[in-house]
């Protein structure tokens, strides 16, 4: 890691060492990623901000091991998941119970109701329908879409579907979430609202929280953040504003 970061590195959560990616080779040879250091620990959210083509993109699809890294290291937890190569056997094992995922567009199951939209992934990895089910409605109920536990994704409004794409991210309980974009669609009070929800999800289940974002409204939000310029990450101290109360979305 740098020498020059500017807070503890953490022992849980998620630390990235020297990461890099690079797409072709010879002369056509592209470095999307030139030595990334990164860590984020259980319960902090952590803005990556950075123009088009700086990178932001390879980096989370590192990260949430859709495409492997050229050399690096990355730790989750208390595991090392690459290391110059992957040290995990079952990649979509490790996306579907270890890593959640919240995107631009929530992408629920238009057939599914709310509730089976969140329970699908615990069923999928085993867990008793039952067990799922429970799970999806105290998430529901935290984030405050119980109401709508039997409705429809197309019933929903913007904010609620956003919602409930974060308790899917949650549900398998995961040590981190990587969100991208995940106010972009939103106007300024319900994506206050979105963010607000990722920092008292993040604090009340520990999880280590990675938000990708161009969104300006956000960004004073957080305490720590990542620019990222030409496939290098550099960390800085953010301004951590509080946000208001949870408003209805």
């Amino acid at each position: 890691m740098s020498a020059h970061t500017l807070t503890q590195i953490p022992t849980d959560g998620i630390v990235i060492e020297g990461l890099t990616k690079r797409y072709g080779k010879g002369d056509t040879a592209v470095d999307a990623l030139k030595g990334v250091d990164m860590y984020v620990a259980p319960g902090e959210v952590v803005g990556l901000i950075g123009p088009s083509g700086s990178g932001k993109s390879t980096l989370l699809k590192c990260l949430g091991a859709v495409i492997e890294p050229t050399s690096g290291r990355m730790t989750l937890g208390q595991d090392v998941i690459y290391d110059n190569g992957w040290r995990i056997d079952d990649l979509r094992a490790l996306r579907r119970d270890r890593i959640g995922f919240v995107f631009q567009a929530p992408y629920l199951i238009p057939f599914l109701d709310v509730t089976d939209n969140v329970a699908l992934l615990p069923m999928l990895a085993g867990v008793p329908n039952r067990e799922s089910r429970e799970r999806a409605v105290e998430l529901l109920s935290a984030l405050d879409v119980a109401h709508r536990a039997s409705a429809m994704p197309a019933q929903l409004s913007g904010g609620e579907q956003q919602r409930v794409s974060i308790a899917r991210a949650l549900v398998s309980r995961p040590p981190v979430i990587l969100a991208d974009e995940p106010t972009a669609p939103l106007d300024s009070e319900r994506a206050l609202s979105v963010i607000r929800i990722l920092h008292e999800m993040a604090h009340r289940f520990q999880t280590a929280v990675i938000v990708v974002t161009h969104d300006e409204k956000i960004i004073p939000t957080f305490k720590r953040m990542y620019h990222i310029r030409d496939g290098r990450t550099h960390e800085e101290i953010g301004e951590g504003r509080e946000i208001g109360a949870t408003l209805n979305v």
